[in-house]
């Protein structure tokens, strides 16, 4: 759990109740099964009613249960070693079919970053992109997958385009040597956080790029160096994250950047469709009844 988190548990301690501070020590030594826990659950686990959990919450700082209950998710997601997911994933599926759980919860991070998403972030990343001299686009680990998505569709209509390779120590800063003011770097990164992601994009920013963070959310140190953040709601499916919301923004980007460079992008697509027919890449053969 984040010491943030900690602190203010600790903080709050000496004018808590009997109840609230069985609360705070089940938490604090219980923080991953806490995490994914109702309020009458944790009632429960804890020997106190729904109500108190409640009260407990809001004596916090925070305006109720749920606000409690996503710090403490997020708290724990931004430190849990890959064992220790698979650890909580697996006693989450006891209770549910992994099947049903997983599409619910993809399903309500997507609704949930619909309803948070800055529309006027989500322009100026747009724009950002669109008046770019050179577009780099960077991610590591699961993220890279992402990144790779990003390039192969831009690069499809812009030649600009260049995908920073996991690289380790220098060599991140070397695809980054000639990143300048009017370039657009879009970063992608995830809990936990690619150390070198966020020097990569603290580096573009100092160049005068526009660094196009996705990220999950305000307190994501790559967030801090973004010209536009667009922050889309990730959480552990089991020891992979589920990447759907930030794959759904991406998408988003991907259909307004077409949208505004309609002309340019039907006459490139339309090049490489008799490039593509040319070499006989896909297989036109006409499906017929049976």
């Amino acid at each position: 759990m984040s010491s943030d988190l900690i602190e203010i548990i600790e903080k709050a301690l000496p004018d808590m109740s009997k109840g609230q501070k069985r609360i705070a020590a089940y938490i604090t030594e219980h923080c991953e099964k806490a995490a994914y826990m109702t309020a009458s659950r944790l009632g429960e686990e804890a020997g106190v009613s729904e109500s108190t959990v409640v009260r407990f919450a809001i004596e916090l700082g925070f305006d109720g249960y749920p606000e409690l209950h996503r710090a403490m998710q997020e708290s724990l997601r931004k430190r849990l070693t890959a064992v220790q997911r698979i650890e909580v994933a697996n006693d989450r599926f006891a209770k549910n079919g992994v099947l049903e759980t997983v599409l619910t919860q993809d399903a309500e991070r997507i609704r949930s970053t619909l309803e948070s998403i800055d529309h006027q972030a989500f322009d100026n990343a747009v724009e950002a992109i669109l008046n770019a001299g050179t577009i780099y686009i960077m991610g590591m680990r699961s993220s890279f997958s992402l990144a790779e998505f990003v390039d192969y569709n831009l690069s499809l209509v812009f030649p600009n385009v260049h995908l920073v390779r996991n690289a380790s120590g220098s060599e991140m800063f070397e695809h980054l040597m000639r990143v300048r003011e009017g370039d657009a770097v879009i970063a992608i990164s995830f809990p936990r956080y690619s150390k070198r992601i966020i020097k990569a994009a603290d580096f573009a920013q100092g160049r005068g790029a526009n660094v196009v963070a996705i990220t999950d959310g305000p307190t994501s140190p790559i967030a801090k160096c973004a010209a536009a953040a667009l922050y889309a709601k990730s959480d552990m499916a089991s020891y992979a994250d589920s990447l759907v919301a930030p794959l759904s923004i991406i998408n988003a980007l991907l259909a307004a950047i077409g949208l505004k460079k309609q002309e340019q992008v039907t006459r490139a697509l339309r090049d490489l469709e008799a490039v593509w027919d040319q070499y006989d890449v896909y297989d036109k053969k006409k499906v017929t009844d049976k």
